[in-house]
């Protein structure tokens, strides 16, 4: 119990930690018209054309409304939006080319990122353990989800 409550803190001090980072790289590259959510939502659109909802199951985005982020990157020139022909309330959004130069610098960011890491010995196969044992407690909450359920245990 201890350990997966552990895990379950230490991935949101994580995911805290990463939001902190992406804020300080856009201060160091003099970025102010796009903030740290914003970013993973574009780093998650990459080269696809996505609609709102796909954007949304991509990614965690505690806390936000996607479409509100989604509107201040058009805005700003970070993604193009276009109304689906058949229904209004459907968009699709893809970057714009000011939006792949900051995610092309994101990607460099990353694996500055990865170079620090392997220096403090986490193997490749390491994390990749990590990452399986990840996907499994994704596939559980996920499955209760779907299923409408309560997690056992849980009143």
């Amino acid at each position: 119990m201890d350990a997966y409550v552990g895990v379950i803190q230490l991935l949101q001090r994580i995911h805290r930690l990463y939001l902190e980072n992406i804020k300080r790289e856009l201060e160091g590259l003099g970025i102010h018209d796009i903030n740290n959510m914003q970013c993973i939502i574009l780093f998650n659109i990459g080269d696809a054309d996505l609609s709102i909802g796909e954007v949304t199951a991509r990614g965690v985005y505690l806390g936000s409304n996607v479409s509100y982020h989604v509107k201040k990157m058009v805005e700003n020139g970070y993604l193009e939006q276009t109304h689906s022909r058949h229904d209004r309330r459907v968009s699709h959004v893809r970057l714009t080319e000011k939006g792949h130069k900051l995610r092309e610098a994101l990607i460099t960011v990353h694996h500055r990122r990865i170079d620090a890491l392997s220096e403090l010995a986490p193997r490749p196969e390491d994390l990749e353990a990590a990452a399986s044992v990840l996907r499994v407690l994704d596939r559980f909450w996920t499955g209760l989800l779907d299923q409408g359920r309560r997690p056992p245990g849980f009143v």
